[in-house]
């Protein structure tokens, strides 16, 4: 069931939308070789911390971070470590804020350094895909027309959608209805209404959109081992169409 919130709600989880935003404002120009996810990881702590959030992934289903640091091939949940990030490497850092309750999601992708042209254009693509998805996100639309236009996106520049790691919806429980996939045909699935909360988060692939797990149980690696890169952003439905929440 689609839990639909109230301008009072939405404003308590834009609050905490608004602590991811800052701990990827705080990050971005500090993204260069040589610096650790390990160290990003404690800067995205300590922001939370600073502003009386939580880091809400870490102890989420086991996963012990409070971040998660996807580079080159992992599309998703990698762990951070004290490897340095190299150049030309494409990192993703993901997390989630809870505050008073209420929760915040969003995922970007980031350039190491100098990064190869196909690096450059699959995260451009990746964020017009997202770009292209909210726009879409319209009172009385449907989530197909979301997916579809995402889809036709990533699928026009020869790139893969992911289809196994879902979007979903979100307020004081993470994955709240509605969880779907990037992919779709537009006029299809549930009607997007006024009060609806949830995430846009295209997981756009350089080759097969298929993946792996390691044996960590966690970290998902594109099959071929090409690049996969990530934008997310927690948005909510209005009378006037959709507000995005985690906006930097």
């Amino acid at each position: 069931m689609v839990i639909l919130k109230s301008m009072h709600e939405i404003e308590s989880i834009r609050k905490a939308c608004q602590v991811v935003a800052e701990c990827h404002r705080t990050i971005a120009p500090l993204i260069k070789p040589g610096i650790t996810t390990n160290e990003i990881e404690r800067i995205f702590e300590e922001i939370m911390r600073k502003h009386g959030a939580r880091p809400y992934q870490k102890g989420y289903k086991g996963y012990p971070y409070a971040t998660c640091a996807s580079a080159n091939d992992v599309i998703a949940h990698g762990f951070p470590s004290n490897k340095p990030l190299e150049e030309g490497d494409i990192v993703t850092i993901d997390t989630v804020a809870e505050l008073d309750g209420w929760l915040g999601d969003s995922a970007w992708s980031y350039a190491v350094g100098q990064i190869s042209p196909t690096a450059e254009k699959l995260m451009r693509v990746t964020k017009e895909c997202l770009d292209l998805g909210i726009e879409q996100a319209l009172p009385g639309n449907r989530l197909g027309d979301v997916t579809s236009v995402i889809q036709r996106h990533a699928e026009s520049h020869g790139f893969g959608v992911v289809r196994d790691l879902l979007a979903h919806g979100i307020g004081r429980n993470l994955h709240e209805e509605p969880t779907y996939m990037h992919v779709g045909k537009p006029g299809k699935g549930p009607r997007i209404k006024e009060g609806m909360v949830f995430t846009i988060e295209p997981m756009i692939t350089e080759g097969t959109y298929l993946m792996t797990i390691d044996s960590d149980g966690w970290t998902a690696r594109t099959l071929d081992h090409k690049l996969a890169a990530q934008y997310e952003h927690t948005i909510a439905i209005t009378a006037e169409g959709p507000q995005i929440l985690t906006a930097q």
